[in-house]
C-alpha cells in the first residue's frame, strides 16, 4: 500500500519474522538498523525527520498518524513502513508496547 510517499508493507507469510530475519532483510538493503521498544500507550507528538525512516515492527503494534492528510497507518508483526524525509507524523503505541527494528536511507 502507498498512501502519497509513504509505502506500507504487509508481512503475508502466515509466520512471523524474528528480529533475526528482519535484520538480515535489512541487510540484504544494506541498511544497518538499531532496535528501540516503547511500553503500552506511549505517545509521540507530530514532527518529522531529515532522513527516509524504515521501521519493520518486531513485536506488538503502533499506529502512526499523517497530519497533513488525516489518515493513520497501524502496524504489525513484521509490517514494513517507508516514511520519506520531511513527512509529518505522530504514533501511538498499542496496547501490548512495540519493538522495531529502524534504519535510515
Amino acid at each position: 500500500m502507498k498512501t502519497d510517499k509513504i509505502e506500507i508493507i504487509r508481512w503475508s507469510d502466515e509466520t512471523l519474522p524474528d528480529e533475526a530475519l528482519l535484520r538480515s532483510i535489512l541487510a540484504d538493503e544494506d541498511l544497518h538498523p538499531y532496535v528501540w521498544s516503547n511500553g503500552p500507550g506511549d505517545v509521540y507528538g507530530a514532527h518529522s525527520h531529515s532522513y527516509h525512516k524504515v521501521i519493520y515492527v518486531v513485536r506488538g503494534s503502533i499506529t502512526f498518524g499523517l497530519p497533513d492528510s488525516g489518515d493513520t497507518i497501524t502496524l504489525n508483526s513484521g509490517d514494513r513502513l517507508e516514511l520519506p524525509a520531511g513527512v509529518s507524523h505522530n504514533a501511538v503505541v498499542g496496547n501490548q508496547g512495540v519493538a522495531c527494528l529502524e534504519a535510515h536511507r
